[in-house]
């Protein structure tokens, strides 16, 4: 069996899972891993078994034994680094969102040309969203009218202390709509096909003294005239399921993440599809994907011109809650 051997950088929390999830993808490697802290770095390699340890990002693409590269750093580094990547002919596998503006992620799209970079929107492959998006994008539902997106999540105070630039705008972009949400308004914006057109939105940040917003409202209108509503939250009491609720002239679809994905459909019957890769998490199944891209061009779902659309739309609605109207998105 050919075999991918994939390079992690940065070794925090979700590289971990990534890690852990990588056990379940036969066709993948952990060749090397590089963070900035040497010690966090040396225990992560222990932890998975990892045999090349680097500390600079420009010495492991150089030196590594690495087919290609997956990078979970903070978001204003995605840029470079993944232009870096690409000079050296290595693929990439990034952390939502592409980069951590609009601007850098139209210009990153012109510069790396044909290069495979996927982008880790992982509930593309959620059974129950991809269920969901094909079914919209077949028709079934008849034309659809309005989205209603809520993620009523929960983070601690660590999840700031532990990472210091998820609190600051200049290194995360925002808070918890580009981080959190934008998974769920992007699998809405990927299943409609349509590009989003305006936006108004509003932030807020209670429970917690940072820069980034920990609660946003927005609205989205999309070139086919759908009104997408988005509730994103860091700061729930309990943190409950995602709900997604699309309403078609033909029928409606709600999804719920929890206790497992699940998509209902009513006022339709519809065959439900399945997402192009076994697996038990959409986290596995998005980097089995990127995995057959890389080593036998079978088409990956979230290549890095896709995830342009939902952080256009994400920069509209934090630009409306700065101005306070409603605004265009940014022509892609």
């Amino acid at each position: 069996m050919k075999k991918l051997n994939l390079a992690i950088v940065g070794c925090g929390d979700i590289a971990g899972f990534t890690a852990l999830v990588s056990r379940l993808v036969p066709q993948v490697t952990l060749s090397a891993c590089c963070d900035v802290n040497a010690e966090r770095a040396g225990a992560f390699a222990k932890r998975h078994r990892i045999a090349q340890v680097f500390t600079e990002y420009n010495e492991l693409l150089a030196k590594a034994f690495a087919d290609a590269v997956y990078l979970a750093v903070p978001h204003h580094l995605h840029y470079e680094m993944i232009l870096s990547a690409v000079e050296a002919g290595k693929p990439v596998f990034v952390e939502k969102p592409v980069t951590r503006t609009l601007s850098e992620a139209k210009n990153l799209v012109e510069e790396i040309g044909h290069a495979k970079v996927g982008v880790n929107y992982q509930y593309r492959y959620d059974s129950g969203c991809y269920a969901l998006a094909r079914t919209v994008q077949a028709g079934a539902l008849g034309r659809v009218i309005s989205v209603r997106i809520n993620i009523p999540w929960s983070r601690k105070r660590s999840y700031f202390d532990g990472a210091a630039w998820h609190k600051s705008i200049a290194q995360a972009g925002g808070g918890t709509l580009i981080t959190q949400g934008s998974h769920f308004l992007d699998v809405v914006l990927w299943a409609l096909g349509e590009e989003p057109v305006s936006a108004m939105g509003y932030t807020a940040t209670p429970m917690f003294d940072v820069e980034v917003e920990t609660l946003v409202h927005g609205i989205v209108e999309t070139s086919g005239g759908t009104l997408i509503s988005i509730t994103s939250s860091m700061v729930a009491a309990t943190e409950q399921a995602v709900t997604i609720e699309v309403y078609g002239e033909k029928g409606t679809a709600t999804y719920r993440d929890l206790p497992f994905p699940l998509v209902k459909f009513t006022g339709v019957n519809v065959r439900r599809e399945r997402p192009p890769e076994w697996g038990v998490h959409a986290l596995q199944r998005s980097l089995a994907g990127f995995v057959k891209w890389v080593l036998h061009d079978k088409p990956f779902l979230i290549p890095a011109a896709s995830a342009v659309p939902v952080l256009a739309a994400v920069d509209a609605i934090y630009r409306s809650a700065k101005s306070g109207q409603r605004l265009e998105v940014e022509s892609l």
